[in-house]
């Protein structure tokens, strides 16, 4: 069972032209392009029982970490496949487990896919719950120094004054 899994796994990879790196067998990492989040790093492991779904998704939160983790916590409710989790420095990640009996090309699919949907659209979420303090800094510190705030437009509605 645990080659199969790990063959379905390149399978879906290699088909859909997702670069990835096998560290040793049923042991994959990828990188999962995005459009808020640029880049979400899944890794995929192939146990005796079932596949891990793993995925950083943003540090520990600056600040209102009780609203992060409830909206998490909320989102959770409504997810497929992995959910939100927090690890023991308080950095934000993905994670499942699914058993290796469901390891179809379809199910590879909608994993890979549940994570990239959940990282990319949780992303700025994230970002004003846990940075706005940092974010309101930088943006007001480009501001004062004529620099471009483009890579802050996500941010506009609630940065730029009223």
């Amino acid at each position: 069972m645990r080659v199969s899994a790990a063959d379905v796994i390149r399978q879906v990879l290699t088909e859909n032209e997702i670069e990835f790196t096998e560290s040793s067998p049923g042991v994959f990492s990828a990188d999962l392009p995005g459009e808020r989040k640029l880049k979400t790093t899944v890794s995929l492991t192939v146990g005796a029982q079932s596949v891990q779904v793993h995925a950083f998704v943003a540090r520990h939160p600056d600040e209102n970490h009780a609203a992060v983790y409830r909206w998490m916590l909320e989102k959770n409710l409504k997810m497929y496949g992995v959910a939100f989790a927090v690890d023991h420095l308080g950095d934000i990640h993905l994670d499942g487990r699914v058993p290796l009996h469901s390891i179809t090309p379809t199910e590879v699919d909608r994993l890979l896919g549940a994570v990239l949907e959940y990282s990319d659209s949780s992303f700025n979420t994230i970002l004003e719950l846990g940075f706005a303090s940092s974010i309101r800094k930088e943006y007001d510190w480009r501001i004062s120094r004529g620099e471009s705030t483009r890579n802050l437009d996500a941010f506009k509605g609630w940065l730029e004054p009223q």
